[in-house]
């Protein structure tokens, strides 16, 4: 027999509804709770392997689609903004049930919007890539925090960057002339800066190492301003850009296209989309930031920008370029795209205080 099912994921439970195809049965139920080990049992309980499920790609997908390929069964992710819409416009009562029931549907059509399952080495890169920028926004949100405070009591400004020790010490100079409250503030931020710092430093190192042991990710450093962690990110987001059928669409992926919205004769100016992975179009940017340099192959083009748009326009123009290139080396590299790095980092020892 062959069953078709799809679930419906939420953390207290999974809601399933599957069909037997031989039979015509229909079963619904739920997981609880919705961990790996009740939904291992879930899958052994079917008596099967003749499987198909299809999940919709929110958060939790990943250890779903993990178990259902050591069960040997087939896993399907359903992109979420095309799965609803190909509900259609009449309006119907919203439940776990009715929306595993029509995952079941779309996979027993043959129409699920399919989403690509990267293997687990580049989720595990992605999720590095993704802890790297959370950190570093962390980072400067304090640092904020700091010039903030002192410039509301009128103390000296401090310098720009405050990851440098030298520069944390002035910081917690310029402190000593805040009320006690405000300086008690920039110390503990002080503190927390250092914290990230140090974590950084370890997940740059791990990034770093992927990015000169990965064989596609290393062919991207092959570009003006791509260097050991920004290709290691590039090449996490994008995984497999055969599935992109032009650069185009990557682009659109990173969410790095310009919309224009227009109304009658009405027409408002151009925005990014923002539609995409926020970590590669920030890893694309910090790329597209080289074309300032001299020595950039598209210096003249960067100029040309900044002259009628200003340094940010032109940054993420140059950014758009380096992405289409990379959509022709990721092609070009085939199937090295997908393999694993050479060896494995060994894990950073944990110290007392952690």
């Amino acid at each position: 027999m062959t069953i078709l099912g799809g679930l419906d994921l939420h953390r207290r439970q999974i809601t399933f509804d599957y069909v037997d195809t031989a039979s015509g049965g229909v079963s619904t139920g739920r997981v609880v709770p919705a961990s790996r080990e009740a939904f291992s049992g879930f899958l052994a309980g079917l008596g099967t392997r003749d499987c198909e499920f299809v999940v919709e790609g929110c958060t939790g997908w990943w250890f779903v689609a993990d178990e259902l390929s050591r069960a040997g069964m087939v896993a399907h992710v359903a992109d979420p903004a095309e799965a609803a819409a190909l509900r259609g416009s009449k309006k119907r009562a919203k439940t776990d049930r009715a929306d595993a029931r029509h995952l079941r549907r779309l996979l027993v059509d043959e129409r699920v919007p399919e989403s690509w399952i990267p293997p687990a080495h580049l989720v595990e890169t992605r999720a590095l890539g993704r802890l790297y920028l959370d950190l570093l926004q962390a980072r400067n949100a304090w640092a904020q925090r700091i010039h903030a405070t002192v410039f509301h009591h009128g103390a000296a400004p401090l310098g720009s960057d405050l990851a440098t020790v030298s520069r944390q010490q002035e910081a917690l100079a310029a402190a000593e002339q805040l009320p006690e409250a405000n300086r008690h503030a920039v110390n503990v931020a002080v503190g927390l800066i250092g914290c990230f710092s140090d974590e950084l430093e370890i997940v740059h190192r791990q990034l770093c190492w992927v990015g000169r042991h990965q064989p596609a990710a290393n062919a991207l450093q092959r570009l003006f301003g791509v260097g050991e962690l920004t290709s290691a990110i590039i090449w996490a987001e994008v995984g497999d850009a055969r599935r992109f059928s032009s650069s185009r669409q990557l682009i659109r992926y990173g969410g790095l296209d310009v919309t224009v919205h227009e109304s009658d004769q009405h027409r408002t100016r151009g925005h990014l989309s923002h539609q995409g992975s926020g970590t590669l179009r920030w890893a694309v940017y910090e790329c597209g930031q080289a074309g300032a340099r001299r020595t950039s192959p598209d210096y003249r083009y960067y100029q040309q920008v900044k002259t009628r748009c200003g340094h940010i326009e032109a940054s993420l123009s140059v950014a758009r370029k380096i992405l289409r290139r990379s959509h022709h080396i990721l092609v070009a590299c085939g199937d090295d795209v997908l393999t694993e790095p050479t060896s494995r980092l060994p894990r950073p020892a944990m110290t007392a205080a952690a």
